[in-house]
């Protein structure tokens, strides 16, 4: 999963004082667009700026995407300085009438979705289809717990931020401006890392298992054949 934009860069990834060049390499590959393939991407780690500008090209390009866990996106600088922002963005408002808008968002999730919003004509049919393609939640519900995550390597925090750096969490900011409902999603999440873990476990033990299962099987000549021919 990945953006056109990225194409263009040179396949050997340039070095780095912090970072090795294999790892830089993850972030400078040729990517491809999934168009009208659903993907769940988990948020958790990803700057903000970098990952939705990913995302508004591919939902533009016909994918149909998911963030999950948007609570834990990842802002370039401190907290006190996204505030500042912030701040500066609730007061900008219609003056004869501030019900008729800009309506600043709270909830992780909807900040993102704006952010998104807009890098897309989001006034246009091709815009608009676009953004019905595009689901933002806190947390991880269901069913998306049990579809496999992605992350977008170009927008890693570990790969596009130096580490003296400072960052801040978008569900930080939310709750400092009037968001309700972290506790209430740390609550949720910690218990779906309980399950998840178990249901890793199982799976680990059965695919264990399978492997001796086939490994101690002795199947005869004939049936090699058989199986040979049926493509196995």
């Amino acid at each position: 999963f990945g953006s056109s934009h990225l194409s263009s860069v040179s396949s050997s990834p340039p070095t780095h004082k912090y970072f090795p060049r294999h790892v830089l390499a993850l972030s400078h590959q040729p990517s491809f667009t999934m168009p009208g393939k659903a993907v769940v991407v988990d948020c958790k780690g990803h700057l903000l700026g970098r990952l939705c500008s990913v995302i508004a090209k591919e939902i533009l390009n016909g994918a149909t995407v998911t963030l999950v866990r948007t609570e834990d996106m990842l802002m370039s600088g401190s907290l006190y300085r996204a505030k500042l922002k912030y701040a500066a963005f609730k007061r900008k408002r219609t003056n004869s009438n501030p019900r008729h808008g800009p309506f600043h968002e709270r909830a992780p999730a909807k900040i993102v979705y704006r952010t998104i919003r807009g890098m897309v004509p989001h006034k246009t049919p091709r815009g608009a289809a676009a953004l019905d393609r595009l689901k933002c939640f806190e947390g991880m519900p269901h069913p998306w717990d049990r579809k496999k995550r992605m992350v977008i390597p170009a927008a890693l925090k570990v790969l596009r931020l130096r580490p003296e750096r400072r960052f801040c969490k978008l569900g930080d900011l939310s709750s400092a401006y009037g968001w309700k409902h972290q506790a209430l999603v740390g609550k949720l999440e910690a218990a779906r890392k309980v399950k998840s873990d178990a249901f890793f476990k199982k799976k680990s033990a059965a695919q264990k298992a399978l492997k001796e299962a086939t490994k101690s099987a002795k199947v005869s000549a004939e049936d090699a054949k058989i199986l040979e021919a049926a493509g196995f």
